[in-house]
């Protein structure tokens, strides 16, 4: 069976059985082929896990007194 390699607006990955209509909110990432195939693709290129919003400095989610968003904005720790 082909699979395609989908992705999300959250950067997020994973695989989709070829020929089937897509998930909303998923769209094709380029790549096709066997199930492992793609698996091995995924592992290449996603490096970092967390979403999109988790990674953006600006990101509404992020919660006051975060010391990793605090960090990233060099905001002194008490």
């Amino acid at each position: 069976m082909s699979h395609l390699v989908v992705v999300n607006h959250e950067e997020q990955y994973s695989i989709w059985p070829a020929g089937r209509d897509l998930p909303s909110g998923w769209r094709a990432e380029g790549t096709s082929g066997g199930r492992d195939e793609c698996l091995a693709h995924i592992e290449r290129v996603w490096t970092d896990l967390r979403p999109l919003s988790a990674r953006e400095p600006s990101s509404p989610g992020r919660r006051a007194g975060d010391p990793a968003a605090d960090a990233s904005e060099g905001t002194p720790h008490a």
